[in-house]
């Protein structure tokens, strides 16, 4: 079933969804399943799967001087979202990213899935290296995520990139895209950051999850500014639990989104990081209940390293 026919459901249930990243390489699918296992009895509508193609890391060769070199900690992106489709039989939605893979990857990936019956995908460009001031695209690859779209719809339309047709074409891919209601870390300002998600619906972008945020107000402010701007597909709020006394700083470092000061000072007076926990979720559990309360039908979940405070949060909601 297509994902977007799900978050166009006007019962008025209250659904969820989250994000899982694959494991580690060598370390086994258990603590994934682990995580599954914990929040599907409360029957989320879909499930993430994150892509990390490659990243650069420095090895020592034998002379003693450092050579950069490209790993992928988490690979079998494809391989997960099969497994968990499987085993669980709940809708899953791999990313298919532009950072580390050229064109050609990213053509052999779309068949992979299609032979594995997975037609629901997140379409995003991926993070920039870590020692790179701005992102580089692989040489072949695409630079930017429209770019990325263009690729899948010419798939959809029974056609490789370089044009030759395909014989047997299957089902066709839905996708969605990402978008930021603090604006992306790149972006010189929100309203051309507002373009750009503009541009991806008008190329067939059938739904945009956002970045994390703690404050309502900035997603409803982005939701109401997107429709006067003509946007009108469904922009799924993405939630984490705040759960540590060092997200105080690292969150606004790594996501690029604000602590609303109220929530700031509740986390400077917790003396642990289980006091920061039980903030955190009490924080989200009301974050929810707010969206919830203006009409959002599905809310999608970041569990990387907050998976009890995700359930506890479902718990008190669903």
């Amino acid at each position: 079933m297509k994902v977007i026919d799900l978050l166009k459901d006007d019962s008025g249930t209250r659904h969820f969804s989250f994000e899982v990243l694959p494991p580690l390489k060598g370390t086994g699918t258990d603590s994934l399943f682990a995580t599954i296992d914990q929040l599907k009895e409360f029957a989320p509508l879909y499930i993430n799967i994150t892509t990390h193609h490659s990243e650069y890391v420095y090895k020592e060769l034998d002379n003693g001087q450092f050579e950069r070199q490209r790993i992928r900690r988490r690979p079998g992106t494809v391989a997960i979202a099969a497994a968990i489709q499987q085993r669980y039989g709940i809708a899953v939605i791999p990313h298919v990213i532009c950072s580390g893979v050229t064109v050609e990857d990213i053509e052999y990936e779309l068949l992979d899935l299609q032979f594995l019956g997975i037609s629901n995908v997140l379409l995003l460009r991926g993070d920039k290296a870590k020692d790179d001031r701005t992102f580089k695209p692989t040489r072949g690859g695409h630079r930017h995520t429209t770019d990325l779209i263009k690729q899948v719809n010419r798939f959809n339309e029974g056609f490789f990139a370089d044009g030759t047709p395909i014989t047997n074409l299957g089902e066709p891919f839905s996708y969605g895209v990402a978008c930021y209601p603090e604006k992306h870390e790149e972006a010189p300002n929100l309203e051309m950051d507002m373009q750009h998600l503009l541009e991806k619906q008008q190329l067939g972008a059938q739904y945009a999850v956002t970045q994390l945020f703690f404050d309502n107000q900035k997603y409803f402010d982005f939701v109401a500014r997107a429709r006067q701007m003509g946007i009108t597909i469904p922009i799924v709020p993405g939630i984490k639990p705040f759960a540590k006394l060092s997200q105080l700083t690292v969150v606004p470092q790594t996501f690029h989104c604000d602590l609303p000061q109220e929530l700031a000072a509740e986390v400077v007076k917790c003396k642990t990081d289980d006091d920061a926990r039980q903030l955190g979720i009490e924080w989200a559990t009301e974050q929810c209940r707010q969206l919830y309360a203006a009409g959002v039908s599905n809310i999608h979940f970041y569990t990387v390293s907050a998976v009890e405070s995700v359930k506890e949060v479902t718990k008190r909601l669903l």
